[in-house]
């Protein structure tokens, strides 16, 4: 098993590194079905298979789309359905040059014992699932820990378990020649200061990575995907966006090795256009050691799911939107980016 893995570290960094093209960024379409549910619910569409079917083909088959999208990730249900000419998503997402991938976790429930604090789930049966979706065509893979700051947490112990756990699935993950992607990702509710945002995301990071070392997580083929440092939602005076990518920047230059290809922000509830001009000015402190990009999902979304709202008459004027901020995003990848851009038609 260890020299098979090792033969595989070449096609593990390759993919890796494909996830992370300049100019690309990943979709994050592993909305699990309640979650979809309520971003239908907000444009009065009933959450059936098919209109989530339906939701998910508008985003894959969007002219324009694959020019800046580098990978999707799916969830169970969407991995196993299909184009309406028959065509398994998986395997035309292949084809249109974009990586498919697949969320693994079972989702963050509560910590017994730590009140307010969350422990991601799913490892149980995680190798064999890896293989049946390995099967399906999934190349690489996502993980996501949640990290809440309020008073008295995060604890050190809900950090470590939970890095802990990134870790477990990780290595996981490269024995069945899937790329990791580890989310650790520090919450942007609340009312905290950027100041205490980069703290705890300095602790978190600094227990993830040693929790990877430890598991022999080969770091060359796995991407991360952390969170902007960033003010809370609520705090009063929150921090501008020169401020955020400098943070952002000098928190994974204390913590990210060199070796990772690349780091693929998520955006945690900002909105579109925040998270896009933030990862442009990120990406104009470089030169860095690893490609900054994306993996959004309500960012990359919105915009398109209000457009749709679930009429046929608007699929097409939907797609535009989606590739419009497809766009916008893999140009800030490369800091090409301003908000002028956001008055152009796609």
């Amino acid at each position: 098993m260890l020299e098979d893995w090792t033969m595989n570290r070449s096609e593990l960094a390759r993919v890796a590194n494909a996830m992370v093209a300049k100019n690309k960024g990943i979709l994050a379409a592993d909305e699990s079905t309640g979650t979809i549910k309520k971003r239908f619910d907000a444009i009065k569409l009933e959450s059936t298979e098919e209109h989530r079917r339906l939701y998910r083909e508008l985003l894959f088959t969007a002219p324009g789309g694959a020019e800046w999208i580098s990978g999707v990730i799916l969830y169970d249900e969407t991995i196993r359905q299909k184009t309406k000419d028959g065509t398994p998503f998986p395997e035309y997402l292949t084809k249109r040059g974009m990586l498919p991938g697949i969320k693994v976790d079972t989702g963050a429930k509560p910590f017994a014992g730590f009140a307010g604090e969350t422990i991601t789930e799913g490892l149980d049966g995680l190798r064999e699932r890896l293989g049946e979706y390995r099967n399906l065509g999934a190349r690489f893979a996502k993980w996501r820990a949640v990290i809440d700051i309020g008073d008295g947490i995060p604890t050190p112990y809900a950090i470590q378990a939970n890095a802990h756990a990134l870790a477990r699935y990780a290595a996981l993950c490269q024995e069945a020649d899937i790329v990791p992607i580890v989310e650790p990702e520090v919450l942007m509710d609340g009312a905290h200061s950027i100041e205490r945002c980069e703290q705890v995301t300095d602790a978190v990071l600094a227990r993830v990575f040693g929790e990877l070392f430890e598991h022999r997580v080969y770091l060359e083929g796995m991407v991360l995907k952390p969170n902007m440092v960033i003010s809370g939602k609520k705090a009063a005076n929150r921090a501008p966006p020169e401020a955020v990518a400098a943070a952002t920047v000098r928190c994974l230059k204390r913590h990210v090795p060199p070796a990772v290809p690349g780091i693929a922000f998520l955006s945690g509830g900002q909105s579109p256009t925040e998270a896009t001009q933030h990862l442009s000015l990120i990406n104009k402190l470089g030169p860095l050691p690893w490609s900054l990009t994306f993996s959004y999902g309500r960012a990359l979304q919105d915009t398109a799911l209000k457009a749709w709202g679930g009429a046929a008459a608007n699929f097409g004027s939907a797609q535009q939107e989606f590739a419009k901020r497809a766009k916008l995003n893999g140009l800030a990848t490369t800091g090409r980016y301003s908000q002028e851009m956001e008055s152009q038609a796609a």
